[in-house]
């Protein structure tokens, strides 16, 4: 019974900021969107979804991610409005790409995006002026107060959920485009809906967007079925490496810039973490792989009831969901008849 009156009484919250944040798009003349470098597909999806709307709405709207967004997400409608650091200095209208760009939006939406230190433009949406407002959509986990208004639900399966009752709670139409974006959001941020966040909400969505016209078949082809010989063989040699700790019962995968042979493709990378989360009889899955000279991604996944991964990577400096989170630390990883250290 409380907890029936504390989820009603948080969805009636999000419902009023939803219509807060339409009102506040309504009225604004420019609007920038951001979402994280290293984009995901929720994120782009999210993002996509959003310029669709915008400019249903005939609103001048910017699409930003600090790095190029993977080329197997090339599918996604609106996807080549997305532009990105790699494009400096000149944007194809011979707009000047730099820091004083940004100052133009008086409103910036930013998706799926937790930290502000992940949208690449720390400085500028720390300094901006009185008369520019910031609405953050997220489902990751608070880490930082950065927004005017936050509509944050840790417990919905991908930030395209939110978009999705964003449209709904302001009575918006969803055109094939957005149900494309939507389900492809859902797909890649719940594994094909294999992760503990998959919701009946989740469920009823994604086949919401089927009817309303989604390709199904064409997202699992492009997101699922994409990897080309060498990342088959680099997951190989992810899949070798496995190691099961018996004291945590943890199993724990690594790559190094040796093994990876130059082959550490991000596009190609995405997804191991996720897989090897469907090792039967372990509490939870470690991959470590060195990300740059120096650096070393950690990634966190876990299926069972009790265990929270996300405890253990803010140990390491990340964070993330209770179910899927990650960290980067300096050093760079060493094989040992053991297993691996980081030096």
């Amino acid at each position: 019974m409380w907890y029936f009156y504390i989820s009603t009484f948080m969805n009636d919250q999000l419902e009023i900021k939803f219509r807060q944040a339409y009102q506040k798009i309504l009225a604004a003349q420019n609007i920038l969107i951001v979402t994280h470098f290293n984009p995901d597909g929720d994120g782009l999806s999210a993002v996509c979804a959003m310029i669709d709307l915008l400019e249903s709405l005939d609103k001048k709207c910017f699409a930003f991610t600090a790095s190029e967004p993977p080329s197997v997400f090339n599918f996604l409608p609106r996807l080549e409005k997305i532009r990105h650091f790699t494009e400096r200095p000149k944007l194809s209208d011979g707009s000047i790409f730099d820091d004083t760009f940004f100052q133009q939006f008086d409103l910036t939406i930013i998706l799926d995006c937790g930290s502000i230190g992940r949208t690449g433009l720390t400085e500028i949406l720390i300094n901006k002026t009185a008369d520019q407002y910031l609405i953050e959509i997220d489902h990751h986990p608070k880490v930082e107060n950065y927004s005017d208004l936050e509509i944050r639900d840790s417990t919905a399966a991908a930030t395209v959920e939110l978009i999705y009752r964003f449209i709904k709670a302001n009575h918006l139409l969803i055109d094939k485009n957005i149900a494309n974006c939507i389900l492809t959001g859902l797909v890649t941020d719940t594994a094909n809906f294999l992760y503990p966040a998959t919701s009946e909400l989740t469920v009823s969505i994604a086949s919401e967007m089927l009817m309303l016209g989604a390709r199904l078949p064409r997202i699992m082809e492009n997101v699922l079925r994409n990897k080309s010989l060498s990342a088959m063989r680099l997951w190989g040699r992810v899949m070798a490496s496995l190691k099961i700790n018996k004291r945590y019962n943890i199993a724990i995968a690594a790559l190094t810039n040796e093994e990876a042979n130059g082959d550490t493709n991000k596009e190609e990378m995405d997804g191991i973490s996720g897989f090897l989360s469907n090792l039967y009889g372990v509490k939870a899955v470690l991959f470590l792989r060195e990300e740059t000279p120096g650096l070393i991604r950690g990634n966190l996944r876990t299926a069972h009831s009790a265990v929270d991964v996300s405890k253990i990577a803010e140990l390491f400096g990340g964070g993330g969901h209770t179910k899927a989170s990650g960290f980067t630390i300096a050093g760079r990883l060493e094989t040992t008849e053991k297993g691996w250290k980081v030096i």
